[in-house]
Formats: C-alpha cells, sequence, structure tokens
C-alpha cells in the first residue's frame, strides 16, 4: 500500500513543478508559503533581520560541482508595476532556458539567482541596495552550496547585479573562485548626488536614488573581504555610462587594489545613448578567462 502512495506523491510533486514552471512569477510579494510554492528551484532563507523565499533557475548540473556561476541580474524597476504575464521571460521555464544557453556558452553549471522582489523571490525591490538584500541573496549561496555540495561560486552581475555580487564579497566568504562586475554601482550616495546634479534635480545628500538612507556600499566594506591570492576579479565597464559613473567603478576597483586585492580594470564597448549595458555579454565572455593562468597574469 505504502508503494502507490509514494509515486502518487512524487507524480503529485512533479505535476505541480511542470504547472508552477509556466505561471507568471510573483513580484514585491510577501515571503508567505502562498506566494512562494514548493518548487525545485526556490530556497527559504533566514539571516539577520529577516526570512525571504528566493528563487534560483539553473542550467546545467550543480550537483556536487566544483564550480558554478551564479548570475545577478541588474534593476529591474520599471517591471515591478506591471502585470506579470506582460514581463518578459518572466515563467521559470524561461529563466530555466536562459540559464540553460548560459550553460553552453560557459562549459559550466549555471544559476540564475533572482534578488528580493523580483522573478518570485520575496521582498521589495524598491528597498534594493539595503543590507537586508545582500544578506538574503549571502544566505541563499549557503543553502546551494550546502544542497547541492558546490566547490565554489563564479559570481557575475551587471549594474545592480554587480553590486549585489561586489557586497557578497565583503561578507566573508571565501568560496568565490572569481568575480566579474559589469557597470556596477559603488559610492552609492556620490553616484545618486552626481545623477540628481545631472538630471537637474534637487540635492538630497543622505539618500540613495532609492530615496533610502543608509544603502550597504560594498565600497565602505573593503576590509571585510577575506584575503585570496587565487581569487580574481574583474570590473568590466565604459568610459561613458550614464548610470553608474565609470569614474566611481575605478574608484572602486582602486580600493580593492589598495587592499593587495587582484583586480582587473577592462573598458568594454557598450550601447548608446547611455552606454551603461555592455555589448557581447561580457560577464560570460570572461568567465572562462577569469580562471585561467594568463587573465591571472592580468590581475594585480
Amino acid at each position: 500500500m505504502l508503494f502507490p502512495l509514494r509515486i502518487g506523491i512524487i507524480t503529485l510533486f512533479f505535476l505541480s513543478v511542470s504547472v508552477y514552471a509556466d505561471i507568471p512569477l510573483l513580484w514585491n510579494q510577501k515571503a508567505i508559503s502562498s506566494n512562494c510554492p514548493i518548487t525545485a528551484d526556490e530556497v527559504w532563507v533566514k539571516y539577520d533581520g529577516g526570512v525571504d523565499c528566493i528563487r534560483y533557475f539553473a542550467g546545467g548540473n550543480m550537483q556536487n560541482a566544483p564550480l558554478v556561476v551564479v548570475v545577478f541580474l541588474g534593476d529591474r524597476v520599471p517591471f515591478i508595476k506591471r502585470d506579470p504575464q506582460t514581463i518578459p521571460a518572466n515563467t521559470a521555464t524561461a529563466q530555466r532556458k536562459i540559464a540553460q544557453k548560459f550553460s553552453i556558452r560557459t562549459g559550466l553549471p549555471v544559476v540564475i539567482v533572482a534578488r528580493p522582489g523580483t522573478y518570485g523571490s520575496s521582498g521589495n525591490h524598491y528597498n534594493r541596495r539595503q543590507r537586508a538584500e545582500f544578506l538574503a541573496l549571502n544566505a541563499t549561496l549557503d543553502k546551494l552550496r550546502q544542497q547541492y555540495n558546490i566547490g565554489q561560486f563564479i559570481l557575475t552581475g551587471h549594474s545592480g547585479g554587480a553590486t549585489a555580487a561586489s557586497a557578497l564579497l565583503t561578507l566573508g566568504r571565501n568560496d568565490i573562485r572569481c568575480a566579474i562586475l559589469t557597470s556596477g554601482a559603488w559610492d552609492l550616495l556620490n553616484r545618486a548626488e552626481a545623477l540628481r546634479k545631472e538630471r537637474g534635480e534637487r540635492s538630497d545628500a543622505g539618500k540613495d536614488i532609492t530615496g533610502l538612507v543608509n544603502p550597504y556600499d560594498p565600497l565602505y566594506h573593503i576590509d571585510n573581504i577575506p584575503p585570496d591570492p587565487q581569487r580574481q576579479i574583474l570590473i568590466i565597464g565604459n568610459p561613458q555610462d550614464q548610470i553608474t559613473p565609470f569614474e566611481l567603478q575605478v574608484k572602486f576597483a582602486r580600493a580593492l587594489r589598495d587592499k593587495h586585492h587582484r583586480v582587473a580594470l577592462i573598458e568594454s564597448p557598450a550601447y548608446p545613448p547611455e552606454y551603461h549595458n555592455l555589448k557581447g555579454n561580457q560577464e560570460l565572455k570572461y568567465v572562462k578567462q577569469c580562471t585561467s593562468a594568463r587573465m591571472a597574469k592580468r590581475g594585480a
């Protein structure tokens, strides 16, 4: 009698996973079970001051993988108020297909980790770049590493995703083989003031562009990055960037070098008029190279 019941439970689980895979993902949702159904690509994480359900979408086999590429996407604020059905690639199936393409291109398992408030993860995306966002993502990597017995991570991120990846460096992780950070946002309060001035807006010196005070700025937590002579950090951007000023990307790179971390600062072509989105998917382009002997010599 137990055997048919067990088969039924397993069948029901996979049917539920299949159904939920094509349902539009929720945005800016509360961390309650009804908003985060049990699927093959979610983890509940607890961290100092909060609990979140974080969605992730894998391509390739992460089980016992010595190295896994983690992708953090940039800010997605324009999507928050849209009908989830109208948001591009806003299903688990679509996100897994993207992760699979990335995996084929890099030759490594790839996992897209949805930042709080986006693509089915609980949380408030308006509160991005606050400490809680990065603690939730950090706890997610802990869970994934434990669940899949992962050796090390290559962190990649664009724009706000680069800020998130760099924040994880400052949270004491010793399992990061490489970090590839494109068009990242650092020195957040100065950046916000520069953007306000450029837009003709009034000064609000104590607030990030989110309108919130006390953003978690990795630039001012570099002392917490564990020393690792093998880890490579690549900062890639365009000098004409209108969204995340390149001079602040350079400032972050120099601050890392001053603390004797191995850093490469790379200029890349980008799309006008904002020169923020880089050409050629730079995050993936450097995944293989960032751990090679040739790239290692370029470091410090």
